[in-house]
């Protein structure tokens, strides 16, 4: 039999919620990659994806933040059950409490491949700090270690322009 996996994604939103883990790796095959996420509070960064994603909203609502090509940021607010796609190379940012879930659906990253993760100054908007690295693989949750080090630096979190300082959360 070829491998279909099939995932209940009530029932894995509500594993994620008993355990406190974040993500939940459904599927990390060549051209293909899904996972549900649980949401951060805390999540201030904007993700610059090599990959297209769409993104399902399972249980809850978000308010995805993204930048203009002119670098302005933005707010497309998605409710429960509804979707977005969101091109290669779109800073974006989803942000929706602990109990909501989103389905995430984009490619396994090609060899070479660099995902980034940016902080602005919530005071002018100058960029404060970038994390980039290859994601080989989604189970380690990278995401997660991006906010580690930077939340983990009081430099990477002061703003270069006009000195403010980004808190921790």
């Amino acid at each position: 039999m070829q491998h279909m996996p099939i995932a209940d994604l009530r029932a894995v939103a509500a594993e994620l919620a008993a355990s406190g883990e974040r993500v939940r790796v459904l599927w990390q095959e060549e051209g293909s990659l899904a996972f549900v996420a649980r949401g951060r509070e805390y999540r201030s960064e904007f993700h610059i994806d090599p990959a297209d994603e769409v993104m399902l909203m399972i249980k809850g609502d978000m308010k995805l933040h993204y930048r203009t090509p002119e670098g302005r940021e933005e707010i497309a607010e998605l409710v429960e059950g509804a979707t977005v796609f969101t091109p290669a190379g779109v800073p974006h940012s989803p942000r929706f409490p602990p109990d909501a879930f989103v389905l995430v659906i984009e490619r396994k990253r090609r060899d070479g491949e660099i995902d980034r993760f940016q902080w602005f100054c919530e005071a002018c908007e100058a960029l404060l700090h970038e994390e980039a690295f290859t994601v080989s693989d989604y189970t380690l949750d990278p995401v997660s270690k991006a906010y580690a080090r930077f939340f983990d630096s009081e430099a990477a979190r002061t703003c270069a322009e006009c000195g403010t300082v980004m808190p921790r959360p």
